[in-house]
């Protein structure tokens, strides 16, 4: 989309919202359906001439904060919020804060629920958030009561993990190229790089891996583990995103040939 395109449809798309919302104080005929631009202007702290200039497609430099504060005047659903940012070419510095990281989305628990073969659902910190039995029967020391639950904790920091990953060092550099493309949506969450820092600190290998800047989609494939009571075990991975929590992956683990 060019530039313009989308000066122009965020432009349309801030007055659309200020029509529908109703004034504080209605007072006989008003020319303007919903809020005047002055009026949305003082709801979010922002100048009225900025707001003008922004559904005139002018060309608006908006910080990240500003258009937080007109996203919550405009009282924007969270889908609403997040295709004004991405109008606007900026990042949400709140995306974080407007998904639960406690808990996995309903959808996430229903899919893991459903299926025999090992499956688990991580968040935006690759915490496990949901996983069934067969995942926890074959990711031993990882899944399960007593466990953390951080892939990256548990593949980098527990030495379990290199018996149950034959391939440990190559599927372990992978790992960590996938999660760096995830990191790049919260480099300014301090939870999320307290984890980076402590991975840095107890892992050598991570350090060194995390200083090449790899970055890599997260892909299926063969996925080989030497189980201490199950002996040689292959897979092929599937990985997917819940539509309404694109935060959190489904990794599903299907038995291969």
């Amino acid at each position: 989309m060019f530039e313009d395109d989308q000066k122009r449809l965020l432009g349309e798309f801030v007055r659309a919202h200020r029509e529908r919302l109703a004034p504080d104080q209605p007072a006989g005929r008003r020319r303007t359906p919903g809020l005047r631009r002055e009026e949305l202007a003082a709801r979010a702290g922002i100048s009225a001439t900025w707001c003008a200039w922004i559904e005139q497609a002018r060309d608006v430099q908006a910080s990240p904060h500003a258009l937080g504060r007109l996203a919550k005047a405009l009282q924007l659903t969270r889908a609403e919020r997040a295709y004004m940012f991405d109008l606007a070419g900026r990042r949400d510095p709140d995306a974080a804060a407007h998904a639960d990281a406690e808990d996995a989305p309903s959808s996430l628990r229903a899919m893991v629920t459903a299926i025999d073969h090992p499956a688990y659902g991580l968040d935006r910190f690759w915490n496990a958030c949901a996983w069934n039995a067969s995942a926890e029967d074959l990711f031993i020391g990882w899944l399960g009561t007593g466990h953390q639950r951080n892939l990256l904790r548990y593949i980098f920091l527990d030495p379990a993990s290199r018996v149950l990953i034959p391939d440990w060092e190559d599927r372990a550099r992978r790992v960590l190229a996938e999660f760096r493309a995830d990191y790049s949506h919260s480099l300014h969450d301090p939870e999320m790089n307290t984890l980076l820092t402590t991975l840095r600190q107890q892992s050598p290998f991570f350090a060194k891996a995390w200083s090449e800047q790899i970055v890599l989609d997260r892909e299926g494939g063969l996925r080989v583990f030497s189980h201490p009571a199950r002996g040689a075990l292959s897979y092929e991975q599937h990985t997917f995103r819940p539509s309404d929590r694109p935060d959190h992956k489904l990794v599903i683990l299907i038995p291969a040939p």
